[in-house]
């Protein structure tokens, strides 16, 4: 480690800065194997702070060469500033002033992918969230809003494209084959929404016309090669841009929007003013390279980034503890996005699949913290699913409670009174009450408790009084640094069916569904004239982020899964019985005993798919089986072979049972129809290749539809879901070796496809997969200084394919090591979320959590490890 640890960040020393920057105006003049920035910013004292300081502190990097210090043009003598590790210290400066800083940096040696860097052959920026002080030195902190305007330099020929934030106000040629551009934003923003890029890129041109009437340019830069992938890309941002006006009444406000797409970049796309920096994954697709999921990425994200220019740009965050402020609401907005496009039950089954699986984990591990933190070391790993995907269980919430009228007048009152301010959470919950007259006093809750709680539920029929009772109990586990938790406000939305499966109305008005509003630790709702014991249907649409403790029978989780006529309930049902079949299988396997399904689980699901009626999209969900890291949350002591053998236990059970049906609906969904990502298709291609999937795992599997649907195919969806079941089959070796040898073959330059065999590879649950992906590592697609194919082979092993991590010999947990140490200083952001398998270990039997411990030590220990992987192995162990 560190010769001293790194210093920790508190909420509750959060101070105004002593000075603001009211106008900055920065040069750039990049060259092939440096940059001179130069930065003149205009500075006075800050109103709002009490401290009358007379030195200035500005943060830098080691990397800043310092060339040039001017104060209101007259060089700064050297007694008069300090250099520091990270910082820039101006002595005796007066109230209001103009200070000019030129720096050289090493764009080209940058490896980090913060700040200013090389990806290919073009120049581009990450700055969030505190990356901009790598680029020249600066009050990097987001509650700095700055006027900017950035001039550009750089040769002709080999950087033709000069793009920053906001509107071009210059261009011209000048000496030696060079030329510039000079952008002026007129929005005051951070540093962290500051960009710039510039190589040889070709652009796909459009325009929107918004509600009043202005024409904004929309521009998506990308290389020559990838112009053809951009369509789909530029029609979810039209999309967005009308959606977010109708829906929320924002309205874009510059003349220009553009997108830029990178191929080596940390995240996945980055909201900057104006111009948006995308990684290509999550940017470019075409039916022939691209999944069905990938094209539903690529409308969520363009969404989600442009939706941040109001939500995030217009209205920002005060500090890094308030990111959930810009994040889940983003989050919220993309999703309500998503559903008007799609399916809306289908979306919030995968939103609630995603949050159970990766946030609930989070929640009950050791770097666990609630929405808004208290503290942090490297605010990088606080970019984690509590604050984006809790998050926006929390305004959903809002939504809930609220109603559709009063949240949309809370959500305008919010950006009317901070539009080009940074705030905070209060000021967003200080909105949702003023809007609404509520007390949310208890909500803050949600904000300020870490963990998932617990929602335990009783029922009473008494057949004598005819009454039904049910009672609902709330608790919250310890977490780090928490205990003895507070009561949430839980909103619970509630239906109940008879045995028939019909509804049963609640109140004397005749609805069938109510809202319960849980304030207290116990709440009790009671219903009269109630024939026969009744079904309850609980936290309907998943009205609350929290485990649900009730044991319903299989008899009524059938009858839920059939009948229930909310669509997430419907679905949760079919996963609860499909859980209890593999908590069965694997105490069985664990205790050496005969294993079954229930009869009721095959029952359901053969009803499941023979009902035409329903979406193809959610059949294909409830024919899931919950994954292996979904069962490793309902269980104490984790043995890895044993989860996955019972697992693959009850998928081929449903197999055997279900095979003719399965046959049956493969042959009717294959279609000749041209390919589009609308929701009809993309429900059908699951349907069918699900159906395909349960084929290969027979007796004798069906290995002849999946090689012909993967020789035929016309679309990534249907190769790729052939190959993954082919690879996956013990029985259909000769033939995924074909057909991996041809996707490489017919995909070698395409870099998206590849990654994905990467990933096809990476999680083959076949015995062997580590040597698999240490051989993968010296193949030509692969490279360790690129993100994308970094979660693609090693990410994917790590995370997704457990049976192979989790070996006994520990082997993949030294792999780990071995690989995050590798990344530690050349890339911190990577290596940090590599970690992540690792600190799982206490959930982990012997040997495993031994092992997975020692790694993590050593991994703790190691010298020189940077911030980022510090934190969370020190927190881990």
């Amino acid at each position: 480690m560190k010769d001293a640890a790194p210093q920790t960040v508190y909420l509750k020393d959060y101070k105004p800065t002593a000075f603001v920057i009211g106008r900055t105006n920065l040069t750039f003049d990049l060259y092939d194997d440096r940059a001179v920035v130069t930065a003149n910013l205009a500075i006075s004292r800050n109103v709002l702070s009490k401290d009358q300081t007379k030195i200035l502190t500005l943060d830098g990097c080691p990397g800043l060469d310092l060339q040039g210090l001017l104060l209101n043009g007259q060089p700064v003598e050297s007694s008069n500033f300090l250099v520091g590790s990270d910082s820039l210290e101006v002595f005796n400066v007066p109230d209001e002033f103009e200070l000019t800083t030129i720096v050289n940096i090493r764009p080209h040696l940058n490896t980090t992918m913060m700040g200013l860097y090389r990806s290919r052959t073009m120049y581009c920026t990450q700055c969030e969230a505190e990356g901009f002080r790598d680029i020249t030195y600066y009050i990097d902190r987001p509650d700095m809003m700055s006027e900017f305007t950035t001039t550009v330099i750089a040769n002709s020929t080999a950087y033709p494209i000069l793009l920053s934030n906001g509107n071009p106000i210059e261009r011209g040629e000048l000496d030696n084959g060079r030329h510039f551009v000079t952008w002026h934003d007129p929005f005051k923003k951070p540093a962290y929404l500051f960009a710039l890029v510039a190589g040889a890129l070709s652009v796909v041109e459009d325009n929107f016309v918004t509600q009043s009437g202005r024409n904004v340019v929309l521009q998506i830069f990308v290389e020559e090669k990838d112009i053809d992938k951009c369509g789909h890309a530029m029609l979810s941002l039209k999309k967005s841009m009308r959606w977010d006006e109708e829906r929320y009444g924002r309205e874009y406000d510059l003349n220009i929007f553009m997108i830029v797409a990178v191929d080596d970049f940390n995240m996945g796309a980055m909201e900057n003013k104006g111009l948006n920096i995308f990684n290509t994954s999550a940017v470019l697709v075409s039916p022939e390279v691209s999944t069905d999921t990938a094209f539903q990425r690529v409308e969520s994200i363009v969404a989600h980034e442009y939706f941040h220019n109001w939500s995030g740009n217009r209205v920002t965050c005060r500090d890094w503890f308030q990111l959930s402020l810009k994040e889940g609401f983003t989050v919220y907005r993309d999703s309500q996005f998503s559903c008007d496009m799609n399916s809306p039950k289908v979306k919030r089954v995968e939103d609630v699949s995603f949050l159970r699986t990766h946030q609930f984990a989070e929640d009950g591990g050791p770097m666990s913290h609630p929405v808004q933190p208290e503290s942090y070391m490297e605010i990088n790993n606080f970019y984690t699913m509590t604050i984006y995907e809790k998050g926006s269980e929390l305004v959903g919430m809002y939504h809930t409670l609220l109603g559709e009228e009063t949240f949309r007048k809370a959500s305008d009152l919010y950006f009317e009174r901070h539009d080009g301010q940074a705030a905070t959470v209060e000021n967003f919950v200080c909105a949702m009450e003023d809007a609404s007259g509520r007390d949310l006093t208890q909500f803050r809750l949600w904000y300020q408790q870490s963990g998932t709680p617990i929602l335990s539920v009783q029922t009473h029929y008494d057949e004598t009084r005819q009454s039904y009772q049910i009672t609902f109990k709330q608790s919250c586990p310890d977490t780090p640094g928490q205990t003895n938790k507070k009561p949430f406000v839980i909103p619970i939305r509630l239906g109940v069916l008879d045995h028939d499966g019909m509804s049963i109305s609640l109140n004397d008005a005749g609805d069938s569904e109510i809202l319960l509003e849980m304030t207290d630790e116990t709440l009790t709702y009671t219903l009269e004239n109630i024939k026969s014991k009744p079904i309850p249907s609980i936290l309907r649409g998943f009205s609350a982020p929290v485990k649900l403790n009730y044991g319903p029978s299989h008899e009524e989780l059938a009858v839920l899964m059939a009948n229930d006529s909310d669509g997430f309930n419907r679905w949760d049902a079919g996963q609860q019985l499909t859980l209890d079949a593999c908590m069965l299988a694997t105490n069985d396997i664990a205790n050496y005993c005969e294993s079954s399904l229930p009869v009721s689980l095959i029952e359901a699901l053969t009803k499941l798919i023979t009902d035409d009626s329903l979406d193809p999209a959610m059949v294909s969900l409830m024919l899931t089986i919950p994954s292996e890291a979904l069962l490793y949350e309902q269980i104490d002591k984790i043995d890895p072979m044993t989860i996955h053998h019972a697992r693959n236990f009850v998928r081929s059970e449903i197999a055997i049972a279900l095979a003719s049906k399965f046959q049956e609906t493969y042959h009717r969904l294959k279609s000749n129809e041209a390919y589009t990502p609308s929701a009809e298709q993309i429900g059908r291609r699951s349907l069918k290749n699900t159906a395909l999937s349960y084929l290969m795992l027979l007796d004798e599997p069906r290995i002849d539809l999946a090689w012909s649907q993967f020789q035929s195919s016309d679309n990534m969806t249907d190769k790729s879901s052939a190959l993954v079941a082919m690879v996956n089959c013990p029985l259909a070796l000769d033939f995924a070796t074909r057909a991996l040898a041809s996707f490489e073959d017919q995909y070698r330059d395409e870099t998206l496809a590849m990654n994905l065999w990467l990933q096809i590879q990476a999680t083959n649950t076949q015995p062997g997969a580590l040597n698999r992906v240490k051989a993968l590592m010296e193949h030509p697609s692969f490279s360790m200084t690129n993100p994308n194919k970094v979660r693609s082979l090693i990410g994917s092993f790590c995370s997704a394919n457990l049976v192979n991590f989790h070996n006994e010999s520990g082997l993949g947990y030294s792999f780990l090591r071995e690989q995050i140490l590798q990344l530690n200083q050349a890339n911190p952001q990577v290596a940090a979320r590599l970690v992540a398998p690792l600190t799982q270990w206490k959930k982990l039997a012997q040997p495993h959590r031994k092992l997975m411990r020692g790694e993590l030590q050593i991994i703790a220990d190691a010298p020189n490890l940077v911030k980022d992987v510090y934190e969370i192995a020190t927190k881990s162990l």
